[in-house]
Protein backbone atom coordinates (compact mmCIF):
# COMPACT_ATOMS: atom_id res chain seq x y z
CA UNK A 1 0.00 0.00 0.00
CA UNK A 2 1.08 3.60 -1.26
CA UNK A 3 1.43 6.22 1.36
CA UNK A 4 -2.08 8.02 -1.13
CA UNK A 5 -3.48 4.85 -0.19
CA UNK A 6 -2.88 4.34 3.03
CA UNK A 7 -4.26 8.02 3.75
CA UNK A 8 -7.01 7.24 1.87
CA UNK A 9 -7.63 4.06 3.71
CA UNK A 10 -7.48 5.75 7.30
CA UNK A 11 -9.26 9.63 6.90
CA UNK A 12 -10.05 10.67 10.59
CA UNK A 13 -13.17 12.06 11.54
CA UNK A 14 -13.24 15.77 12.37
CA UNK A 15 -16.37 15.99 14.74
CA UNK A 16 -15.21 17.02 18.20
CA UNK A 17 -15.65 14.10 19.69
CA UNK A 18 -12.40 12.41 18.21
CA UNK A 19 -10.43 15.89 19.25
CA UNK A 20 -8.73 14.14 21.92
CA UNK A 21 -5.85 17.36 22.53
CA UNK A 22 -9.45 19.13 23.85
CA UNK A 23 -9.66 16.43 26.20
CA UNK A 24 -6.39 17.47 27.41
CA UNK A 25 -4.73 15.23 30.94
CA UNK A 26 -8.20 14.94 32.59
CA UNK A 27 -8.23 10.84 31.75
CA UNK A 28 -10.05 10.17 34.88
CA UNK A 29 -11.99 6.53 35.19
CA UNK A 30 -14.48 5.65 38.08
CA UNK A 31 -13.86 2.11 37.50
CA UNK A 32 -11.35 -0.33 39.01
CA UNK A 33 -12.24 -2.92 36.23
CA UNK A 34 -9.74 -2.41 32.87
CA UNK A 35 -12.64 -0.90 30.47
CA UNK A 36 -13.12 -4.12 28.09
CA UNK A 37 -15.88 -4.26 25.65
CA UNK A 38 -18.29 -7.56 25.74
CA UNK A 39 -17.33 -8.61 22.75
CA UNK A 40 -13.84 -8.96 23.27
CA UNK A 41 -13.39 -12.67 23.42
CA UNK A 42 -15.74 -13.39 20.28
CA UNK A 43 -12.93 -13.62 17.96
CA UNK A 44 -9.96 -16.15 18.58
CA UNK A 45 -6.48 -14.80 19.39
CA UNK A 46 -5.46 -15.99 15.94
CA UNK A 47 -7.55 -13.60 14.60
CA UNK A 48 -6.66 -10.58 16.55
CA UNK A 49 -3.01 -11.32 15.45
CA UNK A 50 -4.23 -11.16 12.07
CA UNK A 51 -6.18 -8.24 12.46
CA UNK A 52 -3.48 -6.24 14.63
CA UNK A 53 -0.90 -7.27 12.54
CA UNK A 54 -2.49 -5.78 8.95
CA UNK A 55 -3.32 -2.07 11.40
CA UNK A 56 0.12 -2.43 12.26
CA UNK A 57 1.17 -2.73 8.62
CA UNK A 58 -0.38 0.36 7.70
CA UNK A 59 0.93 1.69 10.95
CA UNK A 60 4.60 1.39 9.41
CA UNK A 61 3.56 2.45 5.79
CA UNK A 62 2.12 5.35 6.83
CA UNK A 63 5.42 5.90 8.67
CA UNK A 64 7.15 5.39 5.40
CA UNK A 65 9.33 2.07 6.20
CA UNK A 66 9.40 0.02 3.45
CA UNK A 67 7.70 -3.62 4.16
CA UNK A 68 10.02 -5.23 1.83
CA UNK A 69 12.72 -5.13 3.20
CA UNK A 70 14.09 -8.27 5.04
CA UNK A 71 14.60 -6.85 8.47
CA UNK A 72 11.17 -5.15 8.77
CA UNK A 73 8.85 -7.63 6.65
CA UNK A 74 7.78 -10.25 9.63
CA UNK A 75 6.96 -7.05 12.28
CA UNK A 76 3.75 -6.54 11.79
CA UNK A 77 3.22 -10.07 12.41
CA UNK A 78 5.92 -10.55 15.49
CA UNK A 79 4.15 -7.20 16.96
CA UNK A 80 0.70 -8.76 16.89
CA UNK A 81 1.94 -11.33 18.28
CA UNK A 82 3.23 -9.40 20.90
CA UNK A 83 0.39 -7.65 22.02
CA UNK A 84 -1.94 -11.01 22.25
CA UNK A 85 0.68 -13.27 23.78
CA UNK A 86 3.20 -11.08 25.69
CA UNK A 87 2.19 -7.49 27.09
CA UNK A 88 -1.86 -7.45 26.92
CA UNK A 89 -1.87 -11.20 28.10
CA UNK A 90 -3.69 -9.82 31.15
CA UNK A 91 -6.37 -9.00 29.36
CA UNK A 92 -7.60 -12.62 28.16
CA UNK A 93 -8.88 -14.29 31.79
CA UNK A 94 -7.96 -17.49 30.33
CA UNK A 95 -4.53 -16.77 31.75
CA UNK A 96 -5.53 -15.72 34.97
CA UNK A 97 -3.47 -17.52 37.59
CA UNK A 98 -4.79 -20.08 39.73
CA UNK A 99 -3.67 -19.37 43.27
CA UNK A 100 -3.34 -22.03 45.79
CA UNK A 101 -3.86 -21.45 49.57
CA UNK A 102 -2.21 -22.97 52.52
CA UNK A 103 -3.32 -23.16 56.13
CA UNK A 104 -1.34 -20.86 58.17
CA UNK A 105 -0.09 -24.07 60.01
CA UNK A 106 2.44 -21.57 62.24
CA UNK A 107 -0.67 -19.45 63.15
CA UNK A 108 1.30 -16.68 62.26
CA UNK A 109 -0.81 -13.19 63.13
CA UNK A 110 1.25 -10.42 61.68
CA UNK A 111 1.08 -8.72 59.25
CA UNK A 112 2.74 -10.67 55.91
CA UNK A 113 4.28 -8.50 53.37
CA UNK A 114 5.98 -9.27 49.95
CA UNK A 115 8.17 -6.09 48.76
CA UNK A 116 9.59 -4.90 45.63
CA UNK A 117 7.13 -6.73 43.16
CA UNK A 118 8.67 -5.31 39.52
CA UNK A 119 6.16 -4.85 37.48
CA UNK A 120 5.99 -3.97 33.40
CA UNK A 121 2.85 -2.65 31.88
CA UNK A 122 2.26 -0.59 29.09
CA UNK A 123 -0.07 2.96 29.88
CA UNK A 124 -3.15 3.04 28.60
CA UNK A 125 -3.79 6.52 27.22
CA UNK A 126 -0.23 6.79 25.52
CA UNK A 127 0.94 2.81 24.92
CA UNK A 128 4.70 3.41 26.02
CA UNK A 129 6.24 0.99 28.63
CA UNK A 130 5.33 1.83 32.20
CA UNK A 131 7.32 -0.43 35.16
CA UNK A 132 7.64 0.07 38.71
CA UNK A 133 7.45 -2.04 41.98
CA UNK A 134 4.53 -2.91 44.09
CA UNK A 135 4.47 -3.85 47.74
CA UNK A 136 2.03 -6.44 48.44
CA UNK A 137 0.67 -6.83 52.50
CA UNK A 138 -2.46 -8.54 54.26
CA UNK A 139 -3.49 -10.34 57.18
CA UNK A 140 -3.79 -13.80 57.07
CA UNK A 141 -7.72 -15.29 57.70
CA UNK A 142 -6.73 -18.94 58.27
CA UNK A 143 -4.77 -19.30 54.76
CA UNK A 144 -1.60 -17.74 53.08
CA UNK A 145 -0.91 -17.26 49.74
CA UNK A 146 2.50 -18.39 48.21
CA UNK A 147 4.97 -15.65 47.44
CA UNK A 148 4.98 -16.98 43.87
CA UNK A 149 1.55 -16.87 43.52
CA UNK A 150 1.67 -13.04 44.65
CA UNK A 151 4.28 -11.90 41.83
CA UNK A 152 2.03 -14.04 39.19
CA UNK A 153 -0.88 -11.85 40.22
CA UNK A 154 0.87 -8.72 39.98
CA UNK A 155 2.21 -9.78 36.49
CA UNK A 156 -1.31 -11.23 35.20
CA UNK A 157 -2.78 -7.60 35.99
CA UNK A 158 0.29 -5.32 34.22
CA UNK A 159 -0.21 -7.15 31.03
CA UNK A 160 -2.98 -5.24 30.01
CA UNK A 161 -2.81 -1.30 29.37
CA UNK A 162 -3.10 0.32 32.68
CA UNK A 163 -2.86 3.34 35.07
CA UNK A 164 -1.05 2.79 38.26
CA UNK A 165 -4.19 3.08 40.43
CA UNK A 166 -6.45 0.93 38.89
CA UNK A 167 -3.40 -1.77 38.58
CA UNK A 168 -3.01 -1.38 42.35
CA UNK A 169 -6.91 -1.79 42.94
CA UNK A 170 -7.49 -4.63 40.73
CA UNK A 171 -4.37 -6.60 43.14
CA UNK A 172 -5.47 -5.90 46.19
CA UNK A 173 -8.98 -6.86 45.21
CA UNK A 174 -8.03 -9.73 43.41
CA UNK A 175 -5.75 -10.88 46.61
CA UNK A 176 -9.05 -9.70 49.09
CA UNK A 177 -10.84 -12.18 47.30
CA UNK A 178 -8.93 -14.83 47.14
CA UNK A 179 -7.87 -14.85 50.86
CA UNK A 180 -11.00 -14.14 52.36
CA UNK A 181 -10.08 -10.86 54.08
CA UNK A 182 -10.62 -7.18 53.73
CA UNK A 183 -7.40 -6.81 55.47
CA UNK A 184 -4.87 -6.73 52.13
CA UNK A 185 -3.38 -3.63 50.35
CA UNK A 186 -1.26 -3.05 47.51
CA UNK A 187 0.67 0.01 47.21
CA UNK A 188 3.10 1.06 44.41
Amino acid sequence: MKLKETLLYTQPETSSENNFDIVGDDHVSNSCETPIRKDAFDISNEKKKEIIAEHFKVIMETLGLDLTDDSLKGTPHRVAKMYVEEIFSGLDPANKPKAALFENKYKYNEMLVEKNITFYSNCEHHFVPIFGKVHVAYMSSGKVIGLSKINRIVDYFARRPQVQERLTNQIGNDLKEILGTERCRCYH
